[in-house]
């Protein structure tokens, strides 16, 4: 019998455990019903971290409506959003957590709480016909955008 994780679309929470449920709902290992080895996918004893992006690799992530982008490297996240002069570069100090099945990264942006998660799985951006390895969630404030990710060492498929 076979387990699959379906990727849920958080919408915002009005308390302040808003940040701390959407990490942790992002984050959170599927867990399969039946017996499988030590350290196999679905193991209720592995209790190791998310290994898929390395402290040390840069995480770009982009999403749409409305277009937001960036990048997290070295405890810096970037978040880069339109501007009427060309683009608008924000840099944060952000503290990064590795659960069972994703990454996050924490901080404040313009003196709203950030949470962007990146989990694994096929992601689309619905525009560009690309195919992105990790799917995206950016908790800023009470508002909850979806985008995509990728690394040097899983990039994206597609046009460039």
């Amino acid at each position: 019998m076979s387990n699959s994780c379906t990727p849920c679309v958080c919408r915002p929470l009005r308390t302040g455990i808003a940040i701390p449920l959407l990490a942790a709902l992002a984050l959170a290992g599927c867990q399969s019903g039946g017996d499988t080895p030590d350290g196999a996918p679905g193991d209720r004893n592995d209790n190791r971290p998310f290994s898929g992006i390395a402290e040390n690799e840069t995480l770009h992530f982009t999403g749409t409506e409305p277009f937001w982008s960036g990048e997290v490297a070295g405890g810096v996240l970037t978040y880069t959003v339109p501007a009427d002069d060309g683009v608008s570069d924000t840099a944060i100090a952000v503290d990064r957590f590795a659960g069972r099945n994703g990454v996050s990264f924490s901080g404040t942006l313009n003196g709203k709480s950030l949470t962007l998660a990146a989990t694994p799985g096929a992601c689309n951006d619905g525009m560009s016909g690309r195919r992105y390895p990790f799917a995206v969630t950016l908790q800023l404030g009470d508002e909850t955008r979806l985008g995509c990710g990728w690394t040097g060492a899983e990039e994206f498929t597609g046009p460039a």
